[in-house]
């Protein structure tokens, strides 16, 4: 391998600077760098004709699209592409684990620190009677910000669903029937008036009158799933199913080449082919392949050890 591209050297060698540290690949960029990308050159997102109607079904009937598939086909990526394409803003986003519940999803509300900083005021000020802001302790969470009422709807993705409790797909299903959700903190005080509370994403608050956030138009919420176990059959039929395949040689191809450019595109066949094989004997994700193609366009000499490292199957438990 070539001698200057170990950054480390580990052992007993002197600490010393790294004068110019090693540019991000295209799909590890972050902050103002990946924004000025996006703005430049946007990444299409491959899609076959039939996966794409399959979306437009979903967009058409107002209904969510429940997206299956082995990782690394970009399941997730559909939703940035979707609100990219469309000009929905921002991706709200809810990676689900097994402790996830809807009201997470919906909402939170720290009880506790409304009450530290009462009794804070009380004790600065005897005399102080009125509570802090209610409204200061409440924030949206993904899905209850996806369900404000608005002119154009928000993109939701629901991460990786079938991580979540059993119960959980059920609990949405009112939700997404419904499109509307109460916060009882809020519509116990009897009020009309609206409540300002901070959203998801953002800094921003927004009023909710009477404690109800009722959606004027159905955000399109995209769910991910690994395929990891079943969904109730209630659940299933209100969702919209796509099932996206592993990409083929052709397909890899492309994506090399969307994300790194044409020249290394074309010297990177011989991976790609290695990849494809690799790929029929264990679990791969196309992210390993565009890794395995960065570093040895970085100056990396990516020999058979270099892959078998970079190859590992995803289901490969360490000894």
């Amino acid at each position: 391998m070539a001698q200057d591209w170990r950054l480390f050297q580990g052992g007993d060698t002197e600490p010393h600077a790294v004068e110019t540290w090693p540019a991000a690949p295209p799909w590890r960029r972050f902050g103002e760098d990946a924004r000025r990308r996006d703005e430049e050159r946007p990444l299409p997102y491959l899609i076959s004709d039939e996966d794409r109607d399959v979306v437009n079904m979903a967009l058409h009937l107002h209904r969510p699209l429940l997206v299956t598939g082995r990782p690394g086909t970009g399941k997730s990526t559909l939703a940035h592409a979707i609100a990219r394409e469309l000009k929905l803003g921002e991706v709200l986003h809810w990676p689900v684990n097994s402790r996830s519940t809807l009201t997470e999803g919906l909402y939170s509300y720290d009880a506790v620190g409304r009450l530290r900083e009462a009794s804070l005021k009380r004790r600065a000020d005897e005399t102080a009677e009125s509570e802090p802001d209610i409204g200061d302790y409440l924030r949206l969470g993904p899905l209850g910000t996806a369900l404000l009422p608005v002119d154009k709807p928000r993109v939701l993705l629901v991460d990786e669903l079938d991580k979540g409790d059993v119960d959980l797909p059920n609990d949405l299903l009112t939700v997404f029937e419904e499109g509307e959700f109460e916060i009882p903190e809020l519509a116990r005080l009897g009020e009309d008036k609206a409540i300002q509370v901070q959203i998801s994403g953002s800094r921003k608050k927004v009023g909710i009158p009477g404690g109800w956030v009722s959606c004027r138009v159905f955000p399109v919420v995209v769910i991910t799933s690994n395929g990891e176990r079943e969904f109730p059959p209630a659940f299933l039929r209100r969702c919209v199913r796509l099932d996206l395949k592993q990409p083929d040689e052709r397909q890899l191809q492309q994506i090399v080449t969307m994300h790194l450019g044409e020249e290394i595109g074309a010297r990177a066949q011989e991976l790609i082919a290695d990849f494809v094989s690799r790929r029929n004997e264990r679990e791969l994700a196309t992210d390993q392949l565009l890794n395995a193609v960065r570093l040895r366009s970085s100056g990396v000499r990516v020999d058979q050890d270099v892959l078998d490292k970079l190859f590992r199957s995803l289901n490969e438990v360490d000894a």
